[in-house]
């Protein structure tokens, strides 16, 4: 059994220990960007290839085992992703079958190996016609990068079977994370299910066998979301399910006191907030002493904090084992989550993560960022009217750590941004961010995760900053939301 004097003895070694790439890595230039399938299957594999290769120079691909299909708003999913209805604004900047929004459906590229999920209560998608049309595509975008001499990488989520795309996942109650009442988060962006659910980690462990037999040529797997994404207040104050329970009674860990303290807080967020408390985090002091002093009166939220830290852990020692078996130890595991300070409360320990990981990628969405201000302030401001919205606002800037100066006043001034709209965030922060996650695991490479949606010059100089906070390591997310002007600037700034 894992008790807290083991994890504290786990980090201090975590620590000092280098990461498990720390030997194959060196300190060379890597630039990747994401390619998902579709756009093979609408522009062609070499046009996409040759695109990369001469406008970027990429040393990476990263792809994932699926294809999709046009389809319409009754049966299919929007492209680009709705994000709970705020990101309904994107556009794809290079068009996906001549459109730059639409309804999609999608298959495996494969045919699964039903053995591997024998007695899973997750099973994966059911091949079908476009399986069989399309699916072969997948094998020659990774064969043509690979004959170009580039690295090529699947990109799979974590915790959201059928785990190629989260926003095609369906989660059985039983896997379901739950707040201190028990009760499902009503809203959510993501589809992860619970860390500490058997029939999660037992899915995706077996996804990974399955693709390492059936595309022995990736170099290693991206893993998407191994934490509990923050995007809403509810996601801070997961996980509280059944399996929650069991392990933490399993690990030492108090769940009575976790959720009693969260409970708590909970309660006083959501109807209880004053100004006076939201004062004390905007001190000179940066409010260190009102968070301390909050963590010191209530400890239930610090070791919940720990807790998902080690079912992270947990998670990503099981990948490691699995694709060490099912590939040999020379398939990469990369895990990529939110950065600090969000990573606190998604159970990102990057000190824990980097025992298993050949790097860490960290995620720079920063069109996420603005509309999480904006979600988080519109709760608080409905439970506790008479809350300072300016106060209120400007605390979430501080605690979220987006911007270079005070940012907005007002919870309007946060939305998503549009297609041609610069993110409301700084450059100082993103950067601040990279060395923070550098700075925890110096000897694990940190993989700055740039987006490429937004306007052609914003989209420029928060590449140029991610880029030269990560030591030039990026990988762009992704090949959707890159125009013609958008690949040569990404080559140009990171040729320099």
């Amino acid at each position: 059994m894992i008790t807290r004097r083991r994890l504290l003895q786990s980090m201090t070694a975590a620590a000092l220990t280098p990461g498990l790439a720390s030997a194959r890595v060196g300190p060379e230039r890597f630039v990747g960007v994401t390619v998902l399938p579709e756009y093979y299957q609408s522009e062609g594999v070499d046009r996409v290839l040759d695109n990369l290769k001469r406008r970027v120079g990429v040393s990476a691909v990263a792809t994932a085992p699926y294809v999709m299909a046009p389809s319409d708003e009754s049966h299919g999913q929007r492209e680009p992703p709705g994000d709970a209805g705020a990101g309904s604004v994107r556009l794809l900047d290079r068009a996906l079958w001549g459109k730059r929004e639409l309804y999609v459906t999608t298959a495996p590229s494969w045919v699964p190996d039903l053995r591997l999920y024998k007695g899973l209560l997750h099973q994966p998608a059911v091949p079908n016609e476009l399986t069989r049309t399309e699916g072969r595509k997948v094998k020659e975008f990774l064969r043509g990068a690979r004959a170009q001499g580039l690295k090529v990488y699947f990109q799979i989520e974590a915790a959201s079977p059928p785990g190629y795309r989260w926003q095609f996942g369906g989660l059985r109650p039983e896997s379901q994370p739950r707040l201190p009442d028990g009760r499902i988060p009503p809203r959510r962006l993501d589809s992860n299910g619970s860390l500490a659910s058997p029939h999660i980690r037992r899915y995706t462990e077996a996804l990974i066998r399955d693709l390492c037999r059936e595309y022995p040529e990736i170099d290693g797997i991206r893993m998407d979301w191994p934490e509990y994404p923050p995007y809403f207040l509810d996601d801070v104050f997961l996980d509280f399910s059944d399996a929650a329970k069991e392990a933490a009674n399993r690990l030492g860990f108090s769940f009575e006191r976790m959720r009693r303290d969260a409970g708590q807080l909970y309660t006083l967020l959501h109807g209880k907030l004053t100004d006076q408390h939201l004062s004390g985090l905007l001190d000179r002091d940066g409010g260190l002493y009102a968070i301390v002093d909050s963590l010191n009166a209530r400890p239930g939220l610090l070791e919940l904090m720990r807790f998902k830290a080690v079912l992270v852990d947990e998670l990503l020692a099981g990948f490691r084992k699995t694709l060490t078996e099912a590939g040999g130890r020379e398939k990469e595991l990369i895990p990529h989550a939110f950065p600090p300070p969000f990573s606190l409360v998604s159970g990102m320990d990057y000190r824990l993560a980097a025992k298993h990981a050949d790097a860490i990628g960290v995620k720079l969405f920063t069109m996420h960022w603005p509309v999480m201000v904006r979600f988080y302030g519109d709760v608080l401001k409905q439970a506790n009217p008479s809350v300072s919205e300016k106060l209120l606002v400007n605390t979430l800037v501080r605690c979220m750590d987006i911007a270079d100066d005070g940012g907005f006043d007002r919870l309007a001034d946060y939305t998503y941004p549009g297609p041609e709209t610069p993110h409301p965030v700084g450059l100082k922060a993103q950067a601040r961010k990279i060395r923070q996650a550098r700075a925890a695991v110096p000897q694990t490479p940190i993989i700055a995760l740039a987006h490429g949606y937004g306007p052609l010059h914003d989209y420029r100089a928060r590449l140029k900053a991610a880029y030269e906070a990560a030591d030039k390591r990026v990988w762009v997310n992704r090949y959707g939301y890159l125009s013609d002007e958008k690949l040569d600037a990404t080559g140009e700034v990171c040729r320099a």
